[in-house]
């Protein structure tokens, strides 16, 4: 380690800042935000921190160093365009030892003002010891995504119950686990959700003198997206971190039930036509007895769980359960695999609706409203209508729709098994038939498919040249 790592409480102390630019601009605001007092030297300062003149969060001096300005500051920042000012006050600093950091110049620093994750109270600092600021600024840039804008809020709640901490449990181990649950627990991710007076609710029920006797877990509800693991929301892969058990799906891709901890134990509940492993009342019932039995239970669902997830059924068992649970959304499959396919589902000139429906109902038909899905200037998405093809053809061909209307096929999108068909609805069954798409496959209705040859970026690299690399093209 070339640096030590500190941080100091600059509340209301002195700091001096030589330099009117952009790059003095920068240092100041990183004081202010302290609440460091700020003195700026310089004969002329940029807009940026002339507004912060104007609004009472520094003291601008408008002439040139002197070396009597070095005397009674807590840290020196040098930021002139002249090195040789810069090496000046870094030599009158280094004698009466203070602190001073001088720009593009690390030689000539005491110290190095580290790229910042901001989660006040919790502060994340990135330093590369002075070898590259550029790298410095790419790890903060991924620690911003991986560190949710909560934990901030969640060290403030952690603050405001230390001390009731320290009576109810004075056992050190006990009071260490108690924050490993409220940290990575329900409290944790309740702050993530914005729910700080349901997160308080709980964190009381952990102080009550019978918590320890208490076991009830929690649901996560999590849309794992069309199937490629880079689509999963950040909160979503926190939650496959935290599990205890993963309750999936058959459309969950396995690189994203990879993710989950070792030790979780994973139950399979997926469906398929006229097989299901589990019906949906025990999966339903599964749920809540797991939550019951204490486990932090993630429910992995391909797509997202509100959109023909049956998510709704499961949540409601879980309610009247009394069962704690979240829904995290997901990509749904009509976005992700239309996106990856190079068909907007709406556009300007082609279509101004969009309709998701399930091609297969629960009682087994598809019996849908046929007049509606017949409307011009929209696009309608099938769910499941792989096996109902033929009919959904001819029901949009009896109500109106046009023999030529463009509709594509969408195998395994977003994945690199992706592979789409394209035809208009006089021809596809007969080239499905003579080429049959595997499931999960989408099925997309209406004229935006005709923009798919001009917009078809997503090139897997097991694609088929017919039905992925250019349209099908009906015979005559």
């Amino acid at each position: 380690m070339q640096l030590l790592p500190i941080f100091l409480d600059m509340q209301g102390r002195p700091c001096l800042v030589v330099g009117g630019g952009a790059t003095a601009a920068r240092k100041v605001g990183s004081l202010v935000r302290t609440g460091a007092a700020v003195r700026v030297i310089s004969p002329e300062i940029c807009d940026a921190l002339d507004r912060r003149v104007k609004r009472g969060e520094l003291n601008h001096l408008a002439r040139a160093f002197e070396p009597n300005d070095v005397a009674g500051n807590t840290l020196i920042i040098a930021a002139t365009d002249d090195r040789a000012v810069n090496r000046e006050i870094a030599r009158l600093a280094n004698e009466q030892q203070i602190p001073v950091n001088v720009v593009d110049d690390p030689d000539a620093c005491t110290f190095i003002l580290p790229s910042i994750v901001d989660r006040a109270p919790v502060t994340v600092a990135v330093s590369t010891g002075r070898s590259s600021p550029v790298l410095a600024r790419l790890l903060r840039t991924k620690l911003e995504s991986l560190i949710p804008a909560g934990y901030g809020r969640l060290a403030e709640l952690s603050g405001k119950y230390r001390e009731r901490v320290k009576q109810r449990f004075t056992d050190q181990r006990d009071r260490r686990r108690f924050w490993d649950r409220v940290l990575e627990g329900a409290v944790a991710e309740r702050i993530f959700a914005g729910q700080l007076e349901e997160a308080e609710a709980v964190i009381e029920q952990e102080l009550a003198p019978d918590a320890l006797e208490r076991d009830m877990g929690e649901v996560y509800l999590v849309g794992a997206g069309p199937g490629d693991p880079d689509l999963l929301t950040f909160r979503a892969l926190r939650l496959i971190q935290q599990a205890d058990v993963v309750v999936y799906d058959r459309l969950v891709a396995d690189a994203i039930l990879q993710m989950a901890r070792r030790d979780a134990k994973r139950i399979y509940v997926g469906k398929q036509r006229n097989h299901h492993a589990m019906r949906q009342e025990e999966i339903n019932r599964l749920l809540a007895d797991l939550a019951k039995d204490g486990h932090r239970v993630l429910r992995l669902k391909g797509g997202d769980p509100f959109i023909f997830g049956r998510g709704g059924e499961e949540i409601d068992t879980l309610a009247a359960e009394g069962v704690p649970f979240q829904v995290i959304p997901g990509i749904t499959a009509a976005s992700g695999c239309a996106a990856y396919a190079g068909i907007p589902l709406t556009h300007r000139d082609y279509a101004q609706s969009v309709v998701f429906v399930t091609g297969h109902l629960k009682d087994g038909t598809i019996n849908l409203n046929w007049p509606a899905l017949a409307q011009p200037n929209q696009t309608v998405v099938f769910y499941m209508g792989l096996v109902g093809l033929p009919v959904i053809v001819e029901q949009l061909m009896e109500h109106g729709v046009s023999g030529d209307m463009p509709i594509a096929l969408v195998q395994q999108g977003t994945t690199h098994l992706q592979r789409v068909y394209t035809a208009t609805l006089s021809t596809i069954v007969d080239i499905v038939s003579a080429d049959p798409p595997a499931p999960p496959t989408l099925v997309i209705v209406g004229e935006v498919v005709e923009l798919r040859e001009k917009l078809n970026w997503f090139r897997p690299p097991d694609e088929p040249v017919l039905g992925a690399t250019t349209p099908i093209v009906p015979s005559a």
